[in-house]
């Protein structure tokens, strides 16, 4: 059976003014329960909160825009109070509690794409509420609660019934929230616009690359993610995950082209990319990007996390290694065109500036 690669926009599944939360459905990207990935975003308005939750699953958070406090509590372990700006990674593992709040006047937007492994639903993040009409202090009975705090019946009712805000609500301009700490920050979260590159091409672009080793968090995640700058009219060298990783990515900033190759050589996918479409690259499959003239920035989760990727196109090819004799018998080729194909990209990995 064939699979629609085609990238999808996420659709709103709740909000108010205080914000909105918007998700990919694996119905409309059947890749998602496929490869047991789920994806959704959260934009927070000035003053809004996005109330205390867990999920059932391990996700990398990335901050598309904006700024503002992150509450993050790690199981049996203390708050942990974050300041978060455009360009942060945050690794969020399995049983992690969160909440987001922003205090500015420009809206956050947060992309959360994870493991749905062990989810009630493949393909989609299930989050259970602390709190509000749908938290799971209304599932349980005024006794049990009260037997579980320590609390009056009055009390309890007080403390169950106050808060009629799904999800995410709107805080009083004057509302006061924890003050975040720099010391949270660290081993917490990384800012790939302002981290060290992994990769930097003149004219064709740059990665951060985010692993075991600059974010250790990631490990528990089980999960690899980058943020690739691709200049206007460069191309991203076709690849593949050799490592039966899958590709997840999210087009952050501008447009482009993207091609997918799968089994017996057939072009699975070609179309236009822009800002706001997902798309999931299969195992094995090659996958191949041209950015329009303003450029395309892209942020991916590979699903594991020390990812590996071989290159069919540059210096560091395959193509590079293979000795002269298998490439003309591959291709069936004269020695003439085997070495016009051998003396290109010798210089260049990876990304390839747009032609002169």
């Amino acid at each position: 059976m064939e699979i629609d690669l085609t990238p999808k926009l996420a659709k709103k599944i709740y909000g108010d003014d205080g914000g909105a939360y918007h998700a990919w459905c694996p119905n409309d990207l059947p890749m998602l329960k496929e490869g047991n990935i789920g994806a959704a975003k959260l934009f927070i308005e000035k003053n809004g909160f996005a109330l205390p939750r867990y999920s059932d699953s391990a996700k990398v958070a990335y901050v598309l825009q904006g700024s503002g406090v992150a509450g993050i509590i790690l199981p049996e372990k203390e708050e942990k109070v974050l300041a978060i700006k455009k360009g942060d990674a945050i690794a969020l593992p399995f049983g992690v509690t969160t909440w987001w709040y922003n205090k500015e006047d420009t809206e956050l937007g947060i992309l959360f794409l994870g493991d749905t492994k062990t989810a009630h639903k493949a393909g989609s993040f299930t989050d259970m509420f602390l709190t509000g009409p749908n938290g799971i202090f209304t599932g349980f009975s005024t006794e049990f609660v009260g037997r579980a705090w320590d609390l009056d019946e009055a009390t309890v009712k007080t403390l169950v019934g106050s808060q009629s805000g799904k999800g995410i609500v709107k805080l009083p301009a004057n509302a006061k929230m924890p003050e975040p700490k720099k010391d949270h920050y660290t081993g917490m979260a990384l800012n790939c616009i302002e981290a060290p590159l992994d990769v930097d091409i003149k004219g064709g672009g740059k990665v951060v690359v985010l692993n075991t080793k600059n974010l250790p968090l990631v490990g528990e995640v089980g999960l690899g993610a980058d943020l690739v700058m691709l200049n206007g009219g460069a191309m991203c060298s076709p690849g593949f995950s050799c490592d039966s990783a899958l590709q997840v990515t999210y087009i952050v900033r501008g447009s482009g082209r993207v091609q997918v190759v799968g089994v017996d050589g057939k072009r699975v996918l070609e179309t236009t990319i822009k800002a706001g479409n997902l798309f999931i690259v299969p195992r094995f499959f090659v996958v191949s990007k041209i950015s329009d003239p303003d450029g395309m920035d892209w942020f991916s989760i590979i699903t594991t996390p020390n990812p590996i990727f071989t290159h069919l196109a540059g210096r560091t090819s395959v193509w590079k290694a293979l000795s002269t004799e298998v490439l003309r018998a591959s291709f069936n080729v004269p020695a003439d065109v085997e070495e016009k194909f051998s003396s290109k990209r010798k210089a260049e990995e990876i990304f390839f500036p747009p032609p002169n």
